[in-house]
């Protein structure tokens, strides 16, 4: 993965993938992030888990997760299938307003 949290690598801190995603991504409030990161992580929400999790991700019945610093998580195999052909361009990325990113 671009950000290295691959499925064949150790588990990272929560927090820190989520500061990474919203330093390099997306600065509109870690809360957001950390909430999609969760549901990603529940074999409940949806069909295929994209976040391979460990620790207190929340229930089915509806307990919250653990806070971000209490919990580990790293893609899971299937999610680099998903990117497998992000560097074929078959889409268009433009670069972020600072021109640093894409």
């Amino acid at each position: 993965a671009r950000i290295g949290h691959d499925w064949n690598k150790a588990y990272k801190k929560s927090a820190r993938v989520v500061g990474d995603v919203f330093g390099k991504y997306h600065p509109h409030g870690d809360s957001a992030v950390y909430y999609t990161i969760v549901r990603m992580a529940q074999p409940f929400s949806l069909r295929y888990m994209l976040v391979d999790g460990q620790g207190n991700f929340g229930s089915i019945d509806g307990d919250s997760a653990a806070a971000m610093r209490y919990t580990e998580i790293r893609l899971a195999k299937i999610a680099h299938e998903l990117m497998a052909d992000l560097k074929k361009e078959t889409v268009d990325f433009v670069d972020k307003n600072n021109r640093k990113r894409r």
